[in-house]
C-alpha cells in the first residue's frame, strides 16, 4: 500500500519550530507509518523549508500562488496546489487540511476541530477566511474523514452535513517520553532556567480567548494569599490572537509576585516543567481533544479541566471536571486538589492508567485500517 502523507505543518519555517497539536499528531503518525509493515510512505508538502529532522525525502507540491507566504493560516490567502502524485501513491492522507488537487486518488482527511467556524469570535478574520476555505475544500475533496474524538464527529455532522459512515474516530495519544521520570539534575536545570520552585499550578497552551486563561488567573487570585505565594501560577505558551486582552491580568500576576508567563517552552524543557508542577489547570472552553491533559496524566500530575466539549470523553473520571465559565468552580477545584492528598493520589493513579490506554502506535494502526477500508 503506497501512502502519500502531507507534512506541511512540519516545516520549521512556517511554525517557527513550535509544533501545535496538528504538528505533534503529524510527526507521530509519520514516525509510526514509516516503519509499518506493508506501508510504503511518501511525504509531501506545499512549501519549501527546513523540515523536522525526522522527515526525509519530502516532495514539494506546486501551487498557483506564492505558497510560502500563503500557507500561514492567519494570512487568509488561499493556497490550492496541484501535484504530480498520480501513479505514485494509492491514497493521500491530509492530516493538516492541505489537500492537493488529485484525480483518481482517494483522500483521507483528519479534522482536529472546526473552531473558527463554530465559534468565529475566537479567531481573527484572516484565520476564519483561511479555515473556511480549507474546510469547504476538504469537504468537497475527501473520501473519508478521521475525527480525533466523538465530540468532533458531532460538529462535523452538524456543520458540514457529512454522513457519519464516512467518519472514523481515532483518538490522539501521548508521547512515551512523558511516562519516563525526569532525573533530578534535569529538573533543577529547568527550574533554575525559569526561576521556579516545584509544586506550582501550571497552565499550558497558546494564549488565546478559547483557552480561558483569563478565568484561570481570576480563579487563582481568589485563592488564599499563602497558597498563591507558595504555589504560584506558571503559564507556558506562546502569545496568540487576542492576547492583548490578557496582558493586564498577566501584569497583575507578575506585579504581585505570584505568577510567571514563560511564553513558549521548548519540548526539551516541557517534561521537567510538567513533572515539577503540582497541578495542571486547563479549563479550556473548546478543544477537539486536549493533548495537555494526556501529557499531564502521563507525567503523574493531577488535572483540573472542563466538563464540556471533548474533555469528559478524554479525561473521564481521571480529572476534576469544572464548568469552565465559572471562576468559583475553578477556584474551588484548585483548593480541593492542594488540600486533599488522597484525592491527588487517586487522580494521579487514574490519570496514568488513562494515558497508558492511548498510544501513538494504536493511533497509527487504526489509521492504517482506515486506509485499507478506503482503498478497498
Amino acid at each position: 500500500m503506497r501512502v502519500g502523507l502531507g507534512v506541511t505543518v512540519l516545516n520549521a519555517g512556517l511554525v517557527s519550530g513550535q509544533l501545535d497539536g496538528i504538528g505533534t499528531y503529524t510527526r507521530h503518525l509519520l514516525g509510526h507509518l514509516s516503519v509499518a509493515p506493508g506501508c510504503s510512505l511518501q511525504t509531501y508538502a506545499f512549501a519549501k523549508g527546513a523540515f523536522d529532522p525526522r522527515v526525509a525525502g519530502v516532495q514539494l507540491l506546486h501551487g498557483r500562488y506564492a505558497v510560502n507566504a500563503a500557507l500561514t493560516a492567519i494570512s487568509g490567502v488561499p493556497f490550492p496546489g496541484s501535484a504530480s502524485i498520480k501513479g505514485c501513491v494509492d491514497l493521500f492522507h491530509a492530516p493538516d487540511h492541505f489537500i492537493p488537487k488529485l484525480r483518481g486518488i482517494p483522500v483521507v482527511a483528519t479534522l482536529m476541530d472546526p473552531i473558527p467556524l463554530m465559534r468565529p469570535e475566537w479567531a481573527s478574520r484572516g484565520l476564519r477566511r483561511a479555515k473556511n476555505w480549507l474546510f469547504q475544500r476538504m469537504v468537497r475533496t475527501a473520501d473519508h474523514y478521521v475525527a480525533i474524538s466523538e465530540f468532533v464527529v458531532d460538529d462535523l455532522v452538524r456543520y458540514f452535513q457529512i454522513s457519519p459512515e464516512r467518519i472514523t474516530v481515532i483518538p490522539l495519544a501521548v508521547d512515551n517520553v512523558y511516562f519516563d521520570p525526569v532525573d533530578e539534575d534535569e529538573k533543577r536545570r529547568v527550574l533554575g532556567k525559569y526561576n521556579l520552585k516545584p509544586g506550582y499550578f501550571l497552565f499550558i497552551g497558546t494564549l488565546q480567548p478559547r483557552k480561558n486563561l483569563g478565568r484561570v488567573i481570576e480563579a487563582f487570585l481568589r485563592l488564599p494569599e499563602e497558597i498563591r505565594y507558595d504555589l504560584p501560577l506558571v503559564i507556558a505558551g506562546r502569545a496568540g490572537w487576542g492576547v492583548d486582552d490578557l496582558l493586564p491580568k498577566l501584569a497583575e500576576l507578575d506585579l504581585a509576585g505570584v505568577g510567571r508567563w514563560l511564553k513558549y517552552v521548548p519540548e526539551e524543557d516541557k517534561r521537567a516543567l510538567l513533572q515539577s508542577a503540582g497541578t495542571l489547570v486547563f479549563p479550556s472552553l473548546y478543544e477537539g481533544f486536549g493533548l495537555p491533559v494526556l501529557e499531564a496524566f502521563a507525567s503523574r500530575l493531577p488535572v483540573i479541566t472542563s466538563n464540556t466539549t471533548s474533555f469528559p470523553e478524554v479525561a473521564g473520571d481521571a480529572a476534576i471536571l469544572v464548568n469552565p465559565e465559572s471562576v468559583d468552580e475553578i477556584t474551588e477545584a484548585m483548593l480541593y486538589v492542594v488540600s486533599n492528598g488522597a484525592i491527588r493520589d487517586r487522580l494521579i493513579e487514574k490519570g496514568l492508567i488513562k494515558a497508558q490506554q492511548m498510544t501513538w502506535r494504536q493511533t497509527a494502526e487504526k489509521t492504517l485500517a482506515v486506509y485499507r477500508k478506503v482503498i478497498g
